[in-house]
């Protein structure tokens, strides 16, 4: 017994006669009763009770015909269950996110739009520092990051697309005494305790640019994983920070934001996903997030 014998019984069934269940199926009379005889025999006995005019079910019928429904009912509950999934429409996208995602409105954007177009799938969001993102999408732990481009060697396994990029500010308590001046230069920098953000003892991008433009004058005082923590401590007068521009839109007690100018201090934002993703619902996230890119 198969789909195809189910599916030509419930059309006797529900005709009560051969000849149009057999138009409705589009094939001929002979075949239908063909069919309907071998379920017959495989089952051990009459299904249908034939008369001249008309069809009857057997009580052995009646049971088929209840079954059968909810059998092809669950079958088309599963097609279609299969077909969203395989359309990314369900299924679950882990995604990573450091603070400048948040800041900036991208990680709140993409998400959004993501959820609109795809209700019925899972969205699951956590921060995480930039290097733990790259090893949670290596290990299949997280789906998707978005981190700064704090890292000029990047892992062969993942795929980094730039999805934002903003200028820096120098963060500072009220009472420093840049705290007056509109904006900043790189050299006013020298010799002032930076806090930095933490890159697990690597070098960062920024690190590098601001050793080349400040020589032995850098000074690095602190390194700090999240960015509530820098500006806390900046504006606690333990140092100054570099931040990117849309975090000024925090305010915070005795933290002042000033312009830095300095193109080549640039922030940039990423997002990092998995060379030869197979879950349709993240390839569906990505697709759909690369519109706005």
């Amino acid at each position: 017994m198969d789909l195809r014998h189910l599916k030509y019984f419930l059309a006797v069934a529900e005709e009560r006669h051969f000849g149009r269940a057999a138009e409705r199926l589009n094939i001929v009379q002979p075949a239908l009763s063909m069919q309907i005889k071998a379920l017959e025999d495989e089952l051990g006995g009459p299904l249908l009770i034939r008369t001249s005019r008309r069809v009857e079910l057997t009580e052995a019928g009646r049971l088929l015909q209840a079954e059968a429904m909810r059998t092809l009912e669950q079958v088309e509950h599963t097609r279609l269950a299969v077909e969203r999934a395989i359309r990314g429409e369900t299924g679950r996208v882990r995604i990573g996110f450091a603070g400048n995602a948040v800041f900036s409105g991208r990680l709140m954007q993409d998400v959004r739009s993501f959820h609109q177009a795809y209700p019925d799938a899972e969205i699951i969001c956590q921060e995480l520092a930039p290097q733990l993102q790259n090893e949670a999408i290596q290990n299949g732990t997280l789906d998707v990051g978005y981190m700064p481009d704090y890292y000029p060697d990047h892992e062969s396994a993942l795929v980094y697309e730039s999805v934002g990029e903003w200028g820096r500010v120098v963060v500072m308590s009220g009472d420093h005494r840049f705290a007056d001046k509109e904006s900043l230069t790189v050299d006013l920098l020298a010799n002032e305790p930076l806090i930095m953000y933490s890159v697990n003892d690597v070098d960062s991008q920024l690190d590098k640019q601001l050793h080349k433009l400040l020589g032995n004058s850098l000074n690095i005082a602190y390194r700090i994983s999240s960015s509530l923590s820098v500006l806390a401590m900046a504006g606690a007068g333990l140092g100054i920070a570099l931040v990117p521009a849309p975090l000024a839109q925090v305010a915070i007690p005795g933290v002042v934001y000033r312009v830095l100018d300095s193109k080549e201090l640039a922030a940039n934002l990423m997002m990092v996903s998995r060379k030869g993703e197979s879950s349709a619902a993240v390839l569906a996230y990505l697709n759909h997030t690369r519109k706005y890119i």
